[in-house]
């Protein structure tokens, strides 16, 4: 089950056009997200109390079961320490605001800055959506009180460099689209518990990264797609599990770029300008499941898909591929640990026609390879 809600969020935290968070459909599918976690504990009472420590959802100390507070904000809504001031053209943060708010909602405002005491004493927030304001500033000690953040939503502003003193338990961080070009050195310092860092459609190219800019963060889920790298970052936490680059302008993988990430499942690098992949670049990533190089520049199916025991899904489609070897995707000898379910080849220049049947003898099904016929546009 939390495997399932996990990667049931991660899925959200895609790159698409900006969409509304509805504050009250969150916390009902929080509830009851909640209440199915807390029978699932009561169900495996033997298990260690660590392990809610690194789950995606707080303990149920957090649910705002409380009554809803007298005090509120002018022209905001509060409810179930939820307090809802989204769309109604605010400058600043309004004053006011419940100290055992859980929940705020602060999207689609004008706000340009986020000031020292805007939300000092609210020390039990849970989640605080800025998304679509016009931030340019957060003063470095704006969340200093926040010690149970867990979801901070700052996608849609106009910052440029990654905000200082940042909570160390949130779970999920959104930069998305916002004008960062650089990021500082320890700019996530601390971060240990991050399963989900968005930051896509930022101008960052490799030399706004600087050494270090990862240090002492983990994370699952990274997403730096729409931006303007070159290459592969290295200086990522090792931590992470899946990668997305997609829509940037990285022109090959070399062997050092993925020895950091042997933790690795999924990798995206479609609508790239990859047009090669150096021999061994792959064999960092042992526990593969899904990988994307769609939409580049490769002439050739990339060497050492055979040695992944674990890939099962391999997007290779809008690329120059002219032809596939018998071995290119299965091991000679030994056997895969998992049959491929997916592997896409459409949209190359490749003679369908002359590839070998047993090219494809470790796919699943008759279903999992995508071929057809190579169109000019």
């Amino acid at each position: 089950m939390r495997e399932f809600l996990l990667l049931a969020l991660l899925a959200l935290c895609r790159a698409r056009p900006y969409e509304p968070l509805s504050a009250l459909d969150f916390l009902m599918s929080r509830d009851m997200m909640m209440l199915d976690a807390v029978d699932e504990d009561d169900d495996n009472d033997d298990d260690d109390d660590d392990d809610d420590d690194n789950f995606l959802f707080p303990p149920r100390r957090f649910l705002p079961l409380g009554p809803p507070e007298h005090e509120c904000p002018f022209a905001c809504q509060c409810s179930r320490r939820v307090v809802q001031c989204s769309d109604l053209g605010l400058k600043a943060v309004p004053k006011n605001i419940p100290s055992d708010a859980l929940l705020i909602d602060l999207q689609n405002n004008k706000i340009s800055e986020i000031k020292e005491n805007d939300f000092k004493g609210i020390k039990n927030l849970y989640a605080l959506f800025l998304v679509n304001n016009k931030i340019t500033k957060i003063h470095p000690q704006a969340f200093r009180s926040m010690d149970n953040l867990q979801l901070l939503y700052l996608s849609y502003n106009l910052m440029t460099q990654i905000p200082a003193n940042l909570p160390k338990n949130i779970l999920e961080l959104r930069i998305h689209d916002n004008k960062i070009n650089r990021i500082q050195k320890d700019a996530f310092h601390g971060m240990r518990s991050l399963h989900v860092l968005e930051m896509s459609a930022n101008p960052l190219a490799n030399n706004g990264i600087d050494m270090g800019a990862f240090d002492g963060m983990g994370a699952l889920y990274v997403r730096i797609a729409e931006a303007r790298l070159t290459a592969v970052p290295k200086d990522l936490p090792s931590s992470i599990t899946e990668l997305h680059l997609d829509y940037n302008k990285i022109g090959k993988v070399e062997i050092e770029d993925f020895i950091r990430y042997k933790r690795l499942r999924r990798l995206g690098l479609g609508f790239n300008q990859i047009k090669f992949v150096e021999n061994g670049s792959l064999a960092s990533t042992p526990n593969l499941r899904e990988l994307h190089l769609d939409n580049n520049k490769l002439k050739k199916v990339p060497p050492g898909l055979d040695l992944l025991k674990y890939l099962q899904v391999v997007y290779l489609h809008g690329n120059q591929i002219t032809s596939v070897g018998v071995n290119e995707f299965c091991p000679a000898r030994s056997m895969k640990k998992s049959p491929y379910t997916g592997i896409s080849l459409f949209a190359n220049p490749l003679k369908y026609w002359e590839v070998q049947p047993a090219t494809f003898r470790c796919v699943s099904g008759r279903r999992g390879v995508q071929m057809g016929n190579f169109r000019r546009k």
